[in-house]
Parts: structure tokens; sequence; C-alpha cells
């Protein structure tokens, strides 16, 4: 059976192997679709083949034929399997040859791991934990001086995986045998008065679209809904929160960005990670409308 041609479109839906059959993934194929017809299409990653050819870069199908680059890409991969040397390579390649990725390749990597994204926080001044990591394999050796009491998260996880709090440097050292070795982790000062809750801020293109409170219901420390956690959409109620929600998602260059912000004591905010692959609730559409905005807005 002959393959169907690669579609011609200005604007891709790339979509990670991981991510296709994701709710938000369905829904943004669905919404896409609608808004801008045939100038739109669903594009997976493993679909694209990678070349120089005659000196300047190209694209290809796995028939081997020629594919040009959309003018803009709205970019979904999995953050916890994201390759630097498979999905970044191929938005550095769509890049070079003039697509607008929504996210770009940087900015992704750079939230890929959450340590990296601390350093560029705070080199930019924002607000961020104390942290520890480490170089070495072995995690306890890095326990000299961590917060006590401490969040301990490996620097890949999402959903709010594995992640646990530790009372001291002596609990940690007791499970060190059960940290993955593959990953190093992160000893992050706990900001006690946000257990079980946290403010999640997603950005569009320089803006907060969507603001909920997150609440855990099961006297867990992560308020992550997927681990059971509940919304409450809260728009304009913390205003200087929305705002370093905008700034930490430009300082990590994302366009589309879920900034998880902690409650600290005194009434401030601090940056607790930046999400690449942010995802919502099937309510939230204003997120959606955003998206398709600042796709139009760069197809004119």
């Amino acid at each position: 059976m002959a393959q169907e041609p690669f579609p011609e479109a200005e604007l891709w839906l790339l979509l990670g192997r991981a991510v296709q059959d994701s709710p938000v993934a369905k829904r943004l194929g669905r919404d896409f679709a609608e808004a801008f017809g045939s100038r739109f299409a669903v594009v997976s990653t493993d679909s694209l083949l990678l070349g120089v050819t005659g000196g300047k870069l190209s694209l290809y199908d796995l028939t081997g034929r020629p594919v040009t680059p959309p003018r803009v890409a709205v970019v979904r991969l999995a953050m916890t399997s994201l390759s630097s040397d498979r999905e970044i390579t191929l938005l550095r390649q769509l890049q070079a040859m003039g697509t607008e990725l929504i996210n770009p390749p940087d900015a992704v990597l750079t939230c890929v791991n959450k340590f990296w994204q601390l350093q560029r926080l705070a080199e930019a001044g924002l607000p961020v934990p104390d942290t520890r990591t480490y170089t070495d394999t072995r995690p306890d050796r890095a326990l000299v001086g961590i917060p006590e009491p401490c969040v301990v998260k490996a620097v890949r996880g999402s959903g709010g995986h594995q992640v646990f709090l530790a009372r001291d440097a002596a609990m940690v050292a007791d499970v060190q045998g059960c940290l993955r070795p593959d990953v190093p982790f992160l000893f992050q000062r706990y900001v006690e008065h946000s257990h079980g809750r946290d403010l999640r801020v997603i950005v569009v293109d320089g803006r907060p679209v969507a603001v909920g409170l997150r609440t855990a219901s099961n006297g867990l420390m992560q308020s992550n809904v997927s681990l059971g956690g509940t919304v409450e959409p809260c728009p304009g109620r913390y205003p200087v929160a929305e705002q370093l929600a905008v700034r930490a998602a430009e300082e990590v260059g994302l366009v589309l960005a879920g900034v998880d912000l902690l409650f600290e004591e005194d009434g401030t905010f601090t940056v607790c990670e930046v999400n690449a692959n942010v995802r919502w609730g099937a309510r939230v559409t204003q997120v959606t409308e955003a998206l398709i905005a600042a796709c139009a807005e760069r197809l004119t």
C-alpha cells in the first residue's frame, strides 16, 4: 500500500511518541484543526528524517520525500524521556530552517533539568528555594550542609513523582540506596507554609492566562492533580505571583509555560519550578484560545 503524502501545512502540532495519546494533545489537535483547517497538521517527531544535502539543511518523510518545514510548530514532548540527541536535534533543525517553535529548543532543554532552570532563575534574581545537588554518582556524598528538613526530588521528573520530604540528612542517608543513580537529585529547602498547596500559573506569550490554587486532598506535600490534588481557579487573586510567573517563563525562554509557585510565610512567593510540557484540564479553555491567538499572530 502506498504511503500517504506527508501533509503540507504552515502550522504543526509536533508530538513526541509518549504524548501522542494524551488528553491535551487530542484537544489541541481538534481545536487547532477547527481554527486553522488545512493550514494545520498533527505531526509525530518519529515521522521525520533529518539531513544536510548539498551543504543545506533538509527534512524528509520516512519514504525519503522532501518535507517543507512549517512556519510555526507547537511542540509537546515528554520531559522525563526527552533526548537531546533525538528530539532536541529535530527542534534545532526546524528552528534553523526557519520554523518558529512554541517552545524553542534551548528553553525546553533548560526546563528538562530542574537544576538547570534554577541556575537560570537565580542568575536573573528571581526567588527560588535554597538547593544543593551533586556531580558524584553517590548522593550520600552531597549531604553535608543540605537544608534540614529538605525536599528531595530528581532533576528529571513530572507529576510530583520522585519527590519526598526528608526530616534531616540522616533520613536521606538511610534511603540513598533507593535513589536512582542515573540522574542526580536535588536537596531543597522545605517551604512549610506551602505544604500541600501551590499556585500554578499558565503563561502564554508573556501573559498569565490561567491561574489555579492547587491543594492536596490527602495530606501529601505535593498538590499535583495527578496525585489526587484539586484546583481552584483564582485569576487576579495573587497579581504579584502572576507577574513573577511571567518573569520566570520569560527568563527560561518559554512561550507556553506552567509555573509553580510556593507560598512563603511573609506573603511572598518562591518559584518552585517551570514546566515546558504543561498540562491543563478540558475546562481551562483559555489556554488553547491563547495558543491559537499566538499562532495566528505568527502566521500573519
